[in-house]
């Protein structure tokens, strides 16, 4: 072959022995992936040694020297036969695909821009672009909206009391809560002292200023 097409884009799917010898070959779209497979054509020496394979093996004596000999001929002329089939899969398929002539990629008909004679990569559809840059901007407008709304929300929350994220009696998550959700235990947090009004720290049973007891 003085040229091999589709050289990235197809898939072998050829066997060289058996009762189901033959060749075949799928080509895919470079944008999308859709496959276009195509006929099944029929390799007789390898389905020839297939057969005679199966007969040698209940029968043996002279068939089994004769399957030898015609699978020999099978994987010697496998190449040349399935050179030849791949030549006449490549001209059936190039009626399926578009060649780009800016990425050089092969697509079908769905990812073929007629207009501009160039994939969708190359050259996407203006109306296409059009509405995804549309929602593109809504996202991001209502990212930021929601961000604003965040902080605003975030200002109003108690951010100076400590939290105990785990239950000392249950070990259970507490997500910051001043009781335990799972056993009720009464979780420690910052207060203040009843006494001379100092911060008291968390867990603390006393205060360490005046040393009253603390709750």
């Amino acid at each position: 072959m003085s040229e091999i097409q589709f050289s990235k884009n197809f898939s072998d799917l050829s066997v060289q022995q058996g009762t189901n010898a033959g060749f075949q070959f799928d080509f895919y779209c470079e944008r999308c992936s859709d496959t276009w497979r195509s006929e099944f054509v029929s390799y007789t020496s390898g389905q020839a040694s297939g057969w005679l394979g199966k007969a040698a093996g209940m029968f043996g004596g002279v068939l089994g020297s004769v399957g030898s000999a015609v699978d020999g001929l099978a994987q010697a002329g496998f190449g040349h036969a399935r050179d030849e089939a791949f030549v006449k899969a490549i001209e059936n398929a190039k009626h399926h695909f578009h060649r780009c002539g800016k990425c050089q990629g092969y697509v079908c008909d769905r990812c073929w821009n007629t207009a501009k004679g160039l994939c969708y990569n190359c050259a996407p559809d203006v109306e296409v672009e059009i509405e995804a840059a549309r929602n593109q901007g809504e996202i991001q407008a209502a990212t930021e909206n929601a961000a604003m709304e965040g902080q605003k929300r975030g200002g109003t929350r108690d951010v100076g009391r400590d939290r105990q994220l785990v239950c000392p009696a249950c070990h259970a998550e507490t997500h910051g809560a001043k009781f335990c959700p799972s056993c009720g235990h009464k979780l420690a947090s910052s207060d203040t002292c009843a006494g001379c009004g100092a911060a008291l720290p968390a867990g603390s049973r006393f205060c360490p200023e005046c040393g009253q007891k603390a709750g």
